[in-house]
């Protein structure tokens, strides 16, 4: 009965947003332990959401539940220098989201673990309202009324970790994932659209996919552990309501990623942890695809090989410590630094990334564990992505040719309950 209330309170709580924009789309980091370090985990087994972070941790992690939520806002601005005959600035009007994360790990013997891990792996989300004075609806891309995108993504983890000797363990995790999207007031593209009667205003469309994620832990000596975890691509369905929109006629996949960690127990009290991520958004076509395809090659949005938002692959390095203050209160922090997927150089592409601005490159982060009388744990953790902003030129007509800027810094809290079991 607990489990089904849990899986529901995620069901309704996924629903209401995601909108994760840290690491290009991805979050910094899944479960509040993890977040308070800046999401360096892979070589941590200290909670349940190995499915989200490294499968193998999990066998180590003993019989837990682990129940989160994050407060998530992101400060998106779009400005442009000119093209409407005097600069103009748009901020978008969504700021506030909640990211539900869950997840339940049981020992079936000493030497294996199942369990699952749910969490929202990331999300683009934008509002930005119509401009209004003399401009009337007229958004800041030339389209009629607000502009925007609305993308959430839910991730079910079930996972399997196995000890093939007393300190290394391997472990597997199918993913099953659904995803929502929906955009507005981009009807400037309709020219350029293999499908203009599905590429905006269409409402929102579903989708469901799958992939899986393995991963190794060892712990190499009674103070080093290593750890290392690859997640393929998840392929989707297509969004058929924005197959005039997305390449590949609709089709939306999550990238493959993997990320490798050490962790160090410097002194009874002080754990540190590094980690190095690595992101491929280049080869998902309607994610990677530079927007030049459009504007150059003269393929349309929807197409095979038409426009992306031009991500590049990226590297993520994460650097956490944590250190036990007293026997019932452990203190985290954190610093982690990305590459900016949107590098501005590309024909078009700050352009055409109003509609999802994920410029943050650094971020810092503060956490804490306080285990009460009974075994269980509250853990909080608090992020700052700090601002940065991409300008480049319009690509001509019919769009302009002055400078576009688009910018963004956001902040996270988070709460999370956990039950020893």
């Amino acid at each position: 009965m607990k489990l089904t209330k849990v899986f529901a309170f995620m069901a309704l709580a996924g629903l209401a947003g995601s909108a994760y924009a840290t690491n290009g789309y991805f979050s910094h980091g899944y479960g509040m332990k993890a977040k308070g370090m800046a999401g360096a985990s892979t070589a941590l087994h200290d909670d349940a959401f190995g499915g989200a972070n490294n499968p193998a941790a999990m066998v180590f992690a003993g019989n837990r539940m682990d129940l989160g939520m994050d407060i998530f806002s992101p400060i998106r601005e779009a400005s442009n220098a000119g093209d409407f005959g005097t600069p103009v600035t748009s901020e978008s009007d969504a700021n506030y989201f909640l990211v539900p994360e869950f997840g339940y790990n049981r020992m079936m013997n000493p030497n294996l673990s199942l369990g699952v891990t749910v969490y929202g792996n990331g999300g683009m989300n934008t509002d930005y309202p119509a401009l209004g004075g003399a401009f009337g609806t007229m958004n800041i891309l030339g389209g009629s009324g607000a502009l925007g995108v609305d993308l959430m993504q839910l991730i079910v983890a079930p996972t399997a970790a196995y000890k093939v000797a007393p300190n290394h363990s391997i472990g597997i995790s199918p993913l099953v994932g659904y995803q929502r999207f929906a955009a507005t007031g981009i009807q400037p593209f309709s020219a350029y659209s293999s499908d203009a009667a599905n590429l905006t205003n269409r409402g929102n469309d579903d989708a469901y996919g799958y992939g899986v994620r393995i991963g190794y832990m060892g712990k190499i000596t009674p103070t080093v552990t290593i750890g290392a975890a690859y997640a393929s691509k998840m392929n989707f369905e297509e969004f058929s309501k924005y197959k005039g929109l997305f390449a590949e006629q609709g089709d939306f996949d999550i990238p493959e990623n993997y990320n490798l960690g050490v962790a160090w127990q410097a002194t009874p009290a002080v754990k540190l942890a590094l980690d190095y991520q690595r992101i491929n958004y280049g080869k998902v076509a309607s994610v990677g695809n530079p927007v030049s395809n459009l504007l150059v090659l003269g393929q349309p949005l929807g197409s095979a090989n038409g426009p992306g938002f031009g991500y590049s692959n990226i590297d993520v390095w994460k650097l956490g410590t944590e250190y036990k203050y007293s026997q019932n209160l452990t203190l985290r922090a954190g610093y982690s630094h990305s590459d900016n997927p949107i590098s501005g150089s590309d024909l078009g592409e700050v352009l055409f990334n109003i509609l999802a601005p994920a410029v943050i490159e650094n971020h810092v982060t503060l956490g804490f564990t306080y285990t009460l009388s009974s075994g269980d744990e509250v853990s909080m953790a608090y992020m700052h992505g700090f601002k940065n902003d991409v300008s480049a030129a319009r690509p001509g007509a019919p769009f302009g040719t002055n400078v576009d800027t688009i910018e963004m810094y956001q902040n996270s809290l988070g709460i999370q309950y956990s039950w020893k079991m």
